[in-house]
């Protein structure tokens, strides 16, 4: 096992800087942000330029890694391959497809995505939408070498309601996705405020993780009691604003690092776990931001023996 970061946390840092950084701090790997270069939410970033990649950019990417002794873990473009309207949704998987071309010229095993949710239907409406969107992609990906991972994060921001916006949650819904020949890039930060134990889910379905990433959640049980389980409705700021859970690095919030770990090795895992830094404390200026990251590090490194 590996230890690495997702370079969406850096957005306006140079993939070449970061790369350094990361080797100079004891990072083995990087899971790199490909989301194109419109700009659009927190935490997205365009570290390589997938639509437009060739054989010279694949010479200089592999290269960096070469240099800094570092492994590119997977590529991350994690939006809604179900938005609710169509000529966005073909936008959105056509990148999908630029980004299993690049990992295909750079030997990078995965891409990372969401399933998404079309806000409008229902959850067995989704899936069966799923079904007609995602088999294309998978055997795009699978006749490339590549492997499309999905994250279970909730993306309940999303939602105008605040709830799933992403029909990836829980392992009823993986095993359905794993049906459709995807594998789950294993997040346990979104499991714990939803209910569910991070290792308990995580133990039947390691061999279908071939990545995995390494968030925590903060949680605030007295908030939940004020506002329930889906969070803030009247005083709710912004979709992401639920009130009374927050993500944080790994070690400053209540998932079981220990036992997440353990879980994984048990199963036989040995692909890169990649620390997803979207901690609000510890954000807001690139020095904070990688300060989070040695915190992470901290954190990780102790319990990952190579």
């Amino acid at each position: 096992m590996l230890l690495g970061f997702l370079t969406a946390c850096l957005p306006q840092v140079p993939l070449a800087d970061i790369a350094a950084w990361a080797a100079e701090n004891d990072y083995q790997a990087l899971e790199v942000a490909v989301w194109p270069k419109v700009g659009g939410r927190e935490f997205e970033a365009s570290h390589i330029d997938v639509a437009h990649f060739d054989g010279a950019q694949a010479e200089e990417v592999t290269g960096l890694f070469a240099k800094h002794g570092l492994t590119l873990s997977s590529l991350a473009y994690y939006e809604n391959n179900l938005h609710p309207d169509e000529e966005r949704r073909e936008e959105i998987a056509a990148h999908v497809l630029h980004a299993v071309d690049a990992a295909a010229q750079l030997g990078v095993e995965t891409v990372g995505t969401f399933i998404g949710r079309h806000p409008g239907l229902s959850v067995k409406e989704n899936i069966a939408l799923a079904e007609q969107t995602f088999p294309r992609l998978v055997d795009y990906a699978g006749e490339r070498g590549v492997k499309i991972i999905i994250e279970n994060c909730v993306m309940e921001g999303w939602h105008p309601d605040g709830y799933p916006g992403n029909i990836a949650y829980s392992p009823e819904l993986w095993e359905w996705m794993f049906s459709l020949g995807l594998y789950l890039n294993y997040d346990p930060s979104h499991l714990l405020w939803i209910g569910i134990d991070p290792v308990t889910a995580l133990k039947p379905y390691v061999d279908r993780i071939p990545h995995a990433q390494a968030k925590d959640t903060q949680l605030d049980p007295l908030a939940r009691d004020r506002y329930g389980f889906f969070g803030k409705t009247l005083s709710r700021e912004h979709p992401w604003d639920e009130g009374w859970w927050r993500y944080r690095v790994p070690g400053l919030g209540q998932v079981d690092w220990s036992g997440v770990v353990d879980a994984l090795y048990e199963g036989g895992f040995t692909g890169v776990l990649s620390v997803e830094h979207e901690d609000p404390v510890w954000g807001g200026t690139e020095e904070k931001v990688k300060q989070g990251l040695r915190i992470a590090h901290r954190t990780l490194s102790p319990l990952i023996v190579g």
